[in-house]
């Protein structure tokens, strides 16, 4: 109801459309409504999935996932401050499933000759 007088759209509610439906979370149910078939984003939906369902095992990095969002649900008082700087974190997820699939970190670094 308040949603709908503030020309808003309802999500991650009990009975909404983009919501929780069997396994899956809101997350997935924003990609299904709005068809982003993107793989990218389709990897970061597992990822999502795990840390929002508390199936942290789903993914490696769900579990990641899920503890920095309650260290800035704790890290910040006002939850358009915490958005706002949980949405950089989303945006660097998006872009390592996009792009960082392949790097790695050895120790010792290879040196060039």
């Amino acid at each position: 109801k308040i949603a709908g007088e503030a020309g808003a759209v309802p999500y991650d509610i009990p009975g909404v459309e983009l919501s929780h439906v069997g396994e899956l979370c809101s997350f997935d149910a924003f990609l299904d409504k709005y068809h982003l078939n993107d793989p990218a984003l389709q990897q970061l939906a597992g990822i999502v999935r795990g840390a929002d369902t508390s199936k942290l095992d789903l993914t490696p990095q769900s579990g990641g996932l899920y503890a920095i969002s309650l260290g800035l649900s704790q890290v910040f008082t006002d939850d358009h401050e915490m958005l706002r700087h949980g949405m950089v974190m989303y945006d660097a997820l998006y872009a390592w499933c996009q792009h960082c699939q392949a790097e790695t970190h050895l120790w010792p670094p290879k040196m060039p000759a």
